[in-house]
């Protein structure tokens, strides 16, 4: 069993806040080309079901991710599995775009593998996204930690307003359509937007 494969029990919808770490801090996703994989990655593992996604934003050198997993799966088998179909996908972007880092940046993903004592030759993220658990009966918790998400472009001073950032799910809660199947929270939370959906 992988940690953190089972989901804790409660009344409320679980949640689980992710952030998945490039190793060394790496800025790895500068080009579009790069991020392009990492959403096309989100959709794909949308559409096969293993995750409902709330909330996203991919920054140069890490992916946070507010998510849902299948009753009974914890996020373990969701990060494994987005490592594994990313790593291969990301390597191939960076040889197709020629970048002048390519070099270095395959050396530190080997040097990480190296150090791990792992098998696969290279390794392109750190292994723990130690995912927080948030139950959906608190909607405030789960809005705040949406804002946080959507907020970390304009804390790294990229951009003015979270919507102008592409490559998160903020544009998709002002009513406009991002890069990723996203399912909108509102803000009384999960339980509240399920009986909204109903009627």
């Amino acid at each position: 069993m992988l940690a953190n494969d089972k989901q804790p029990t409660g009344s409320g919808e679980t949640c689980y806040f992710l952030t998945l770490n490039v190793v060394d801090r790496i800025d790895v996703f500068t080009r579009p080309a790069y991020k392009q994989v990492v959403a096309d990655a989100l959709n794909h593992f949308v559409d096969l079901g293993q995750i409902t996604i709330y909330a996203w934003c991919l920054m140069t050198h890490h992916l946070h991710l507010l998510v849902r997993t299948p009753e009974g799966n914890g996020p373990a088998y969701f990060e494994r599995d987005f490592k594994k179909y990313t790593t291969p996908e990301i390597l191939k972007a960076i040889d197709v775009e020629m970048d002048l880092r390519k070099d270095w940046m395959i050396q530190r993903f080997e040097d990480y593998a190296k150090s791990l004592k792992r098998i696969e030759k290279l390794h392109l993220w750190q292994n723990c996204s130690s995912p927080l658990h948030i139950d959906s009966s608190q909607p405030d918790l789960l809005v705040s930690r949406i804002e946080h998400i959507h907020e970390n472009p304009v804390r790294e001073r990229i951009v003015d307003l979270p919507e102008a950032y592409l490559y998160s799910s903020a544009r998709d809660y002002i009513g406009g359509k991002g890069l990723v199947k996203v399912k909108v929270v509102q803000a009384q939370g999960l339980s509240k937007m399920k009986l909204m959906s109903a009627n």
